[in-house]
């Protein structure tokens, strides 16, 4: 049985910009682009109306930039979208707080047809970690370090430490399973601890609080 198309919304407030992005995931098998917003304010009405699988976000908006757009979308559906904030400087303040609110990752703008149906296809059906290189960037440029490391380094087991460094490489469950020598549902379960013990939603907000913590060497 195929499986049913990934249903994308696009929020930007350029409308040529809008309108590019749908030309080419339109084209692409297996996506569907269900919805459009011009402002912040109305991403976060579409995204409640329609629940799409993905949201490809502007990081900058009127009525609410992307940040807060993604804060409130994360926070009032019990079942909300994988978002993808867009953004022109790859090293900007703006994605790296975006990503701290619960984006799954961020898609230059100048990105390739490819690229950007790659990075679509892969937050919506993997549970890998989006452009990890590119986040190890941002955290290194950005990243807000604790005088004092949180309490939670220290609870993580052995294994869910190598979890996490593995996460933050990008590998999925099944990569990491194979690194390891261990069952899926074994790292499935280690992952699911590693989130408990951050206290964060999803790989890349546990990934983001690695760097901040001085988990993960950013040198």
């Amino acid at each position: 049985m195929p499986r049913p198309p990934i249903r994308v919304v696009l929020a930007d407030d350029e409308r040529m910009v809008r309108t590019a992005l749908r030309a080419i995931l339109s084209a692409e098998p297996g996506l569907e682009v269900v919805g459009e917003a011009a402002t912040g304010a109305e991403a976060v009405s579409v995204v409640r109306e329609l629940r799409p699988d993905v949201v490809l976000m502007d990081v900058r908006m009127p009525e609410a930039d992307g940040i807060r757009a993604t804060e409130q979308i994360l926070a009032t559906l019990d079942e909300p979208p994988r978002i993808v904030v867009v953004t022109t400087f790859e090293n900007d303040s703006y994605v790296y707080d975006a990503l701290r609110a619960g984006a799954a990752g961020f898609l230059l703008k100048r990105s390739d047809a490819d690229t950007l149906v790659q990075a679509v296809r892969l937050v919506a059906r993997t549970d890998s970690l989006l452009f990890p290189s590119a986040v190890r960037t941002l955290a290194t440029e950005h990243a807000r370090r604790a005088p004092v490391p949180p309490a939670w380094v220290g609870r993580l087991t052995g294994r869910e430490s190598e979890v996490l460094r593995h996460m933050a490489a990008g590998l999925t469950n099944a990569e990491i399973a194979r690194r390891m020598d261990v069952g899926p549902a074994t790292v499935k379960s280690h992952v699911a601890a590693v989130l408990a013990k951050t206290g964060t939603r999803d790989r890349t907000q546990a990934v983001i609080a690695a760097y901040e913590a001085g988990f993960l060497n950013t040198r």
